[in-house]
C-alpha cells in the first residue's frame, strides 16, 4: 500500500505542476491605432483597387480575398459591393435627420448666450459639421472639435471637426487633460509637423521638422502666423471638444471603429459577391462555330478575333463526316448554381450587419413577405446603434456649445461666463405610422383612461412644438363643448368661502 500511495502522491503532483505552469504568450500588434485609421478609412472610401494596394502590403494571411493572387490565366474580377460605407452613411442620415437643435435655460444669460450661439451655429454650419463628426468618428473612433480664430475668415470662433488619425489625446487620472492636433505641411519638398496641444487654459504650438526635431514655429510660410509658443486664457476653460464612440480594446484612450471586428466579414463578402460574378460571366451561354462559319472581315478576308466580353465563340473544325453534312452554330447554356450562391450571399451579408445595423434599414427585404410590422422589429438593431450615437452627440455637443461661447468671450476679453443647462433635442425614429398611432391613442382616450393633453402629447410627440400641442388642446375642447372657467370663492350654496 505504501508504493501505491507513493505512486498517487507523485503522479498527482505531476499533474498539478504540469497544470500550473504558466508560458508566456506574445502577439504581434501589426498596426498602431492610426494604422488601424488609414485601414478602417480606405474601407470606407470603397475603391476596390486602393483595397488591393492596401492589402498586399500590410503583412496579413496571404488567404484572405483581397491579399490574394490569382493563378496565372484564372485572372478573376474583384469586386467592392460598398457596405461598409452604405453602412456609415445611413447612420449619419438617420441621426441628422432627427437633430432638432440646442435647448438653453429660461435665464437671461442664457438667453444672450443662445443668440450668440445661433450666430456660431449658422457661421460654421453647424448641421454639416455634425455630418462630418458623425460619419468619421464612426469610421475612425473618435475625433474632436477645435476651436480657433481667424479674422481673415470671421470675426465670430471657429470651429472645426478633425479626425481621429490627425489628434492625440493625453489623459490625468483618466480624464483627457489635453488635444493634441497635427497637422502635416510640405515646404521645399520637406515634410513637417505642426502640433496645437489645447489644454485647460491654454493653446501651445510645436513645429517639428522631418527628422522629428523642434524647430521656430514661424520656420515655414504656412505656420508663419505664430508668433509665439501659445497663448493662455481662464483655466477653466479648454477649446476643444474630443468625441469617442464606444472604448476601444485594443488602444487605451481611443475610441472604437463601428468597423471594428468586421473587415474579416468585409473581405468575405466582397469575395462571395465576386465569385457570383465570375460564375456569371464563365457560364454564359456558348456558341460552337464551325470554322467555315467564323465571322471575317470584310476587306482582308481575316477571321475576327472574338470579344471576350460580348461575343466569346469557340471554333471547331467543320463536319466532314458525309457530302450531306451540316455544319450548325451549337450554343449551350451554362449553368449557374443561384440557390447556393444567394444562401451564401446572405450569410456573409448577416455576418457584416449583426450588431451595427438592420437590413431592412439598408432597404435590404432578404425575406420578401415581412409586413410593416415585421420590418420595424428588424429596426431594433438600428435602434441600438442610433441610441449609442445619440448618447454620444448628447456628451459633445452641449461642451461645445459651452467652449464656443466661452470661445467668444474670451476672444472679446469679457469675464467668462459659462452657459448652464444646455440641452440636445432629437426625435423620434422608427415609430408606429401615424395611422396605428391615431387607432391606439383613440382607443385610450375613448375608455377615458388618458386626459385630451396626453392624447395629443402621445400623437405628436416632438414633431410639434409645445405651444402648438397646447392650442391644439383648446381646439379640441372647443370642438367638443368644454368650456374652462376659472374657480370663483362661491361654494355650490351659494355662500362666499373664506379662509
Amino acid at each position: 500500500m505504501g508504493l501505491i500511495n507513493f505512486m498517487k502522491n507523485k503522479i498527482r503532483h505531476f499533474i498539478v505542476d504540469t497544470v500550473g505552469s504558466t508560458q508566456p504568450i506574445v502577439i504581434n500588434q501589426r498596426v498602431d491605432f492610426f494604422g488601424s485609421c488609414a485601414i478602417n478609412r480606405i474601407w470606407y472610401r470603397g475603391d476596390s483597387q486602393e483595397l488591393m494596394d492596401l492589402y498586399r502590403q500590410l503583412d496579413v494571411p496571404g488567404e484572405m480575398f483581397w491579399h490574394s493572387v490569382n493563378s496565372a490565366g484564372q485572372d478573376m474580377r474583384r469586386i467592392h459591393t460598398g457596405l461598409p460605407k452604405l453602412i456609415v452613411k445611413v447612420l449619419t442620415n438617420i441621426v441628422i435627420n432627427d437633430y432638432d437643435g440646442v435647448e438653453f435655460g429660461d435665464t437671461n444669460a442664457s438667453t444672450l448666450s443662445q443668440e450668440i450661439w445661433k450666430k456660431i451655429e449658422e457661421k460654421n454650419h453647424i448641421d454639416k459639421m455634425l455630418e462630418r463628426c458623425i460619419k468619421n468618428t464612426l469610421v475612425t473612433g473618435d475625433g474632436a472639435f477645435k476651436i480657433s480664430f481667424d479674422r481673415r475668415i470671421s470675426d465670430l470662433p471657429i470651429i472645426e471637426f478633425i479626425k481621429g488619425e490627425n489628434i492625440d489625446f493625453e489623459y490625468e487620472r483618466g480624464n483627457i487633460t489635453e488635444v493634441v492636433f497635427t497637422t502635416e505641411y510640405v515646404h521645399s519638398g520637406q515634410k513637417y509637423e505642426f502640433k496645437e496641444h489645447y489644454g485647460y487654459g491654454y493653446i501651445k504650438y510645436e513645429l517639428l521638422n522631418s527628422n522629428g526635431k523642434r524647430i521656430q514655429n514661424n520656420s515655414i510660410p504656412q505656420t508663419e502666423w505664430v508668433k509665439s509658443d501659445g497663448v493662455t486664457f481662464d483655466d477653466t476653460v479648454i477649446l476643444a471638444v474630443p468625441v469617442l464612440y464606444g472604448e476601444n480594446e485594443k488602444y487605451d484612450g481611443r475610441g472604437e471603429s463601428i468597423f471594428e471586428g468586421k473587415l474579416d466579414n468585409f473581405d468575405s463578402f466582397d469575395e462571395v459577391w465576386s465569385q457570383w460574378m465570375d460564375a456569371l460571366r464563365t457560364n454564359r451561354t456558348k456558341e460552337y462555330i464551325p470554322v467555315g462559319l467564323l465571322p471575317v472581315n470584310e476587306k482582308t478576308g481575316e477571321t475576327l478575333k472574338p470579344n471576350p466580353f460580348d461575343n466569346r465563340f469557340i471554333a471547331i473544325a467543320d463536319n466532314m463526316s458525309s457530302a450531306n453534312a451540316d455544319n450548325k452554330v451549337v450554343r449551350e447554356n451554362g449553368v449557374i448554381p443561384h440557390d447556393s450562391y444567394l444562401a451564401t450571399y446572405i450569410t456573409a451579408l448577416d455576418l457584416c450587419l449583426q450588431g451595427i445595423i438592420s437590413p431592412s434599414t439598408l432597404g435590404i427585404d432578404t425575406k420578401k413577405l415581412d409586413n410593416s410590422e415585421a420590418q420595424r422589429e428588424k429596426e431594433k438593431t438600428t435602434l441600438y446603434t442610433r441610441g449609442n450615437i445619440v448618447e454620444m452627440l448628447n456628451g459633445a455637443i452641449p461642451k461645445l456649445v459651452v467652449c464656443a461661447v466661452c470661445a467668444n468671450q474670451i476672444w472679446l476679453k469679457q469675464p467668462v461666463d459659462k452657459p448652464q443647462n444646455v440641452s440636445v433635442k432629437f426625435g423620434e425614429y422608427a415609430n408606429p405610422s401615424f395611422e396605428s398611432q391615431v387607432e391606439t391613442v383613440g382607443k385610450a382616450k375613448a375608455q377615458n383612461i388618458i386626459s385630451t393633453e396626453t392624447a395629443v402629447d402621445e400623437l405628436y410627440g416632438d414633431s410639434r412644438t409645445k405651444e402648438w400641442k397646447k392650442e391644439e388642446v383648446e381646439r379640441i375642447k372647443a370642438e367638443q363643448g368644454i368650456i374652462e372657467v376659472e374657480e370663483s370663492g362661491a361654494s355650490d350654496d351659494g355662500f362666499q368661502v373664506g379662509f
